[in-house]
């Protein structure tokens, strides 16, 4: 009579089985897990010299849990009495929780020149392309569509310079911001700051060829220009620079370059196109805002994360030893 394996060995050696297999998969998720804060920190370190980089910080998260008892009360009436017992659970090992970005000011540089930092919290705004009309931002609703529904983009570097056509720009992308007029500035209407084409802040096809630019505390640009009748050299103004707001500015997202973006429904909240000076950050003219990277925080976060690797390593060599041995069992 041929022998039978009992029901209840193999339904035993099944579970070691799973349980084998459970820590493997545990230690793969962390893996990964501590791979991706490995690339975060990669990135906050490469970019140790990046004018107006944030860094960012990652962590760890619990995965899900399979349950082998549920936790249950205990049962007492005037016959018997039953303890109560806690749940028994399996974890699944750890996931990415969050990565987030810390948007506090750093140390300003002084690198002379048409540059400039904004002393406290906002965004310079930019965009890629220059619009032929003003927006209205007068009200408050449509300011926050506009804003956020334009594709404009957000940064803290400061780095401007004239192109071609007149434009203040930043290299890549044209900075916008309020117009000047007979009586101030419009701050109701934005758009991108350029060269006026004559002495009385017209706004042509052709600017004014502009000598020298300047910048001051309160954002306002000046250029100073040849007079056409009289050949003299006179000032004259490109507007002021916009700083934008935003409620949760940790809402942000990185687009790359320096720059971020937001959009509608998304976690920045209210935000809000304002000048410089008064209740508002003031500029730095001449500064750049550096990275805000920490270098002995991220390699000492460094040496942990690579710690946690080399552990999950561990596990999954110690889980191939096992496997080996269920296997050489046959022969």
């Amino acid at each position: 009579m041929p022998y039978e394996v009992p029901e209840v060995h193999i339904v035993e050696t099944a579970e070691r089985k799973i349980n084998m297999l459970r820590a493997m998969d545990s230690a793969v998720s962390g893996l990964r897990a501590h791979q991706n804060k490995l690339d975060v920190i990669g990135h906050n370190i490469a970019n140790v010299n990046t004018f107006g980089f944030k860094s960012q910080s990652y962590s760890f998260k619990e995965a899900m849990y399979q349950t082998a008892t549920q936790s249950t009360g205990g049962v007492q009436n005037t016959d018997t009495t039953a303890a109560g017992s806690n749940a028994a659970q399996y974890g699944y090992g750890t996931l990415m929780g969050s990565i987030t970005t810390d948007m506090g000011s750093s140390t300003p540089t002084y690198v002379g020149g048409l540059n400039a930092c904004i002393n406290g919290q906002g965004f310079f705004i930019t965009h890629a392309i220059s619009n032929k009309e003003d927006l209205d931002i007068s009200d408050e609703t449509k300011a926050e569509e506009i804003l956020k529904g334009e594709e404009f983009a957000y940064t803290r570097v400061g780095q401007f310079q004239l192109d071609s056509q007149g434009y203040l720009t930043d290299g890549t992308n044209f900075i916008y911001g309020f117009r000047p007029t007979d009586t101030g500035f419009n701050t109701e209407e934005l758009c991108a700051l350029r060269v006026p084409s004559d002495l009385n802040n017209g706004f042509g096809d052709k600017a004014l060829q502009a000598k020298s630019v300047k910048i001051n505390e309160l954002g306002e640009v000046t250029a100073t220009v040849e007079n056409p009748q009289t050949k003299e050299a006179t000032q004259v103004s490109l507007g002021k620079i916009a700083i934008v707001t935003f409620q949760n500015q940790e809402g942000l997202a990185k687009s790359g370059g320096t720059y971020y973006s937001a959009s509608v429904g998304d976690n920045t909240g209210n935000c809000a196109a304002t000048i410089a000076g008064g209740s508002n950050a003031k500029l730095m003219t001449g500064y750049l805002e550096a990275s805000n990277v920490d270098l002995a925080k991220e390699f000492s976060e460094l040496i942990t994360t690579q710690r946690g690797f080399q552990a999950n390593t561990k596990i999954i060599t110690v889980s191939d030893e096992i496997l080996s041995d269920l296997i050489s069992m046959k022969r």
